[in-house]
């Protein structure tokens, strides 16, 4: 399974859209095996979602995310998880743990400032 988390550093970032990149941990036998950083290649409508399913990813972890990336994903079958906070490996192994759920967090505007993450 490959997890992709969308980053600011090595943190869970509150929008994905506008993430530095995304953290991809590569799962076996509940275990992370490995993981890679891949840069952010820009933010526009639709491209990320597709962006990450040719790179394999399962599962996509965030702060925030507006509706039209999760509708994306969602046609993708790659699960959605909003709501995360905090260093990235920790969400990655609390995923594989079944310690980390969706808040369901959806931002509505790109003027998101206070909104996404909460």
């Amino acid at each position: 399974m490959r997890i992709a988390i969308a980053s600011d550093g090595k943190m869970v970032t509150e929008h994905f859209g506008h993430c530095e990149g995304f953290t991809i941990f590569n799962e076996q036998n509940k275990q992370i095996v490995s993981s890679e950083f891949i840069p952010n290649p820009g933010h526009k409508p639709g491209f990320l979602p597709n962006f990450l399913n040719d790179k394999g990813v399962n599962v996509i972890i965030s702060g925030g995310m507006g509706a039209g990336a999760i509708e994306i994903f969602d046609e993708k079958n790659i699960e959605v998880i909003t709501g995360a906070a905090g260093d990235a490996e920790t969400a990655a192994r609390n995923y594989i743990e079944g310690k980390l759920k969706s808040s369901g967090s959806v931002c509505h505007e790109h003027q998101h400032a206070d909104e996404c993450g909460h």
